[in-house]
């Protein structure tokens, strides 16, 4: 294989990356790297951040962002209660050492890889529930997701990624582009892209050589061994396109033409016996796909490989991208922090790609842990300077999981050994599953839809699963402590994971004692207005 670059350093000084030299230490913690180019920033512009967010919301926003879920009532009292200065760095271990960081991060990447216009399959996700439970690396993640080996066990499931997406070329191409490097080649299939001078109509069929072979055969994935792309520039005679990498690096070879019909004939007959036997076809000697991996993960190749996973996480933490959109990693439209990305590419790429790490980082850092008020009468700063939390929607299994936990018998919770709480609330999650299919995916411009709202107003659903009256449910917990002001305080430590502020309590007790006849309506009128407002549905 033969590479050839066509200015790619220019192509990553323009698009923000500065050369490694320039960067903070590769030994510094991940979390003071994080702090340092971010405070930076906000000293440059005169920005003064947001104070770091209380206790009750960090433990919120934490357990949400690393096992899908609020927390429990003790685990809230324990947190804030604490005077452990480690407590935090204690908290995030805890929690990505259960079985629920791994269901979580599954989930979430599963949304990513499906995309809005595709279904997850159940294989895709338990795929990834098991490479992401072996803290499989995601470059490997990545390999066997492109190259998938349907008889082996490990990697079931994960030929799905493509298989939904086999039938149209073209999509293969841009979802690939977008979901692993960050760059949506799309709008250079018909033309060179008339915004952005990087991307040419030969990267886009450059991108596509790696995947015109891969089809369909009875079911299986498979490739042929040669084929070529053609395409009509928007000037001249028609091309044949090079495999060629997005940072312009081609693949040469003897395996790099069309066939001749002797091959032809003996390829088909290959494939229709193995479509006869209802089985894999064999791979090719050589896989285009494969010659992509292998450039796309090479040291000089790889900067958008690592900026895309960084930047990805760091949305969805943050909330927002260090470049935004994601899919625009380009030199016209610059990271809003770029020696912060280029630092945390590099980290990733060295510690090879451990996700955890990432993770961990980030979330310990105190750029994450801001509060999300902005007390000034100053106009809000920009979302990109990360002076501010940002309020993000909970996804659907989130929104579901906190459900089922919110509005179950928080004394369930209490006193109990750390293996039997986790299976407790495994169990809640499971029984989620169903609530999950009732809420939209979140998207940077969320908004709650006719279908959320109707679903909270007059759903049996709610009704049933939420807010019936029981021994096992909140709803009978607090109706049993016979106090309107405990009642009413036990709902809101559940559902809010706070306790009600002065005036809060004081209207609810009200409330609450004015309905004294009929206790159970008004309690269960104070969980529905709690699990159906603004501030349960996002995470702060």
């Amino acid at each position: 294989m033969r590479h050839v670059r066509l200015a790619l350093p220019a192509l990553l000084l323009c698009a923000g990356l500065a050369p490694a030299a320039d960067l903070l230490p590769p030994d510094r913690p991940v979390p003071d790297v994080i702090d340092h180019y971010v405070s930076a920033k906000l000293q440059r512009s005169g920005t003064t951040p947001a104070p770091q967010a209380d206790d009750y919301t960090l433990v919120r926003r934490l357990t949400l962002d690393v096992v899908g879920r609020i927390p429990t009532p003790p685990e809230t009292r324990a947190y804030v209660e604490s005077i452990d200065p480690a407590k935090r760095e204690k908290l995030v271990d805890r929690l990505m050492a259960s079985t629920a960081f791994v269901r979580h991060q599954a989930t979430q990447f599963d949304a990513m890889l499906a995309g809005p216009s595709t279904r997850g399959g159940s294989g895709l996700r338990d795929y990834l529930t098991r490479a992401l439970g072996e803290n499989r690396p995601w470059d490997q993640v990545f390999r066997e997701l492109l190259l998938p080996d349907e008889s082996n066990p490990k990697t079931k499931g994960a030929a799905d990624f493509l298989r939904s997406r086999v039938a149209d070329p073209d999509r293969v191409t841009n979802d690939v582009s977008v979901v692993f490097f960050g760059v949506n080649v799309s709008c250079a299939q018909c033309h060179d892209h008339p915004l952005v001078a990087d991307w040419k109509q030969d990267h886009f069929y450059g991108m596509k050589s790696f995947f015109a072979r891969t089809f369909d055969n009875g079911g299986f994935l498979a490739e042929r061994e040669f084929g070529q792309v053609r395409y009509k520039p928007n000037k001249g005679a028609e091309k044949t396109a090079k495999m060629m990498f997005l940072t312009g690096a081609t693949v040469d070879g003897p395996f790099v033409r069309e066939p001749t019909k002797d091959e032809e004939k003996k390829e088909r007959e290959k494939l229709e016996q193995s479509k006869k036997d209802k089985k894999a076809p064999p791979a090719p000697k050589h896989s285009a796909r494969a010659k992509l991996v292998e450039v796309a993960l090479q040291p000089k190749e790889s900067e958008f490989f690592a900026r895309s996973i960084v930047n990805r996480l760091w949305h969805r933490f943050l909330g927002h991208g260090l470049v935004m959109p994601l899919d625009q990693m380009h030199s016209e439209n610059k990271p809003s922090h770029p020696d912060l990305l280029a630092w945390l590419a590099r980290d990733a790429a060295a510690h090879k790609y451990d996700l955890r790490r990432t993770i961990r980082g980030i979330v310990l850092s105190q750029t994450y842990s801001r509060s999300s008020k902005w007390m000034s009468e100053d106009t809000p700063p920009a979302a990109s300077l990360f002076a501010v939390g940002r309020l993000k929607p909970l996804t659907p299994t989130q929104m579901a999981t906190s459900l089922k936990v919110a509005t179950g018998d928080p004394q369930t919770f209490e006193n109990i050994k750390p293996d039997e709480l986790e299976k407790r609330l495994d169990g809640l999650e499971n029984a989620a599953r169903g609530f999950a299919s009732s809420f939209a995916q979140p998207t940077d411009d969320f908004k709650v839809g006719v279908n959320e709202a109707l679903l909270f107003s007059n759903s049996d659903k709610v009704a049933r699963e939420l807010l019936a009256d029981g021994n096992d449910r909140l709803l009978g917990r607090a109706g049993a402590v016979g106090d309107p002001g405990k009642g009413t305080d036990l709902i809101v430590r559940s559902v809010l994971s706070r306790p009600a502020t002065v005036d809060e309590q004081r209207t609810l007790t009200e409330y609450v004692s004015r309905r004294a006849n009929r206790l159970t309506e008004a309690y269960r009128q104070v969980v529905w207005a709690l699990i159906s407002g603004a501030e349960f549905r996002f995470n702060y």
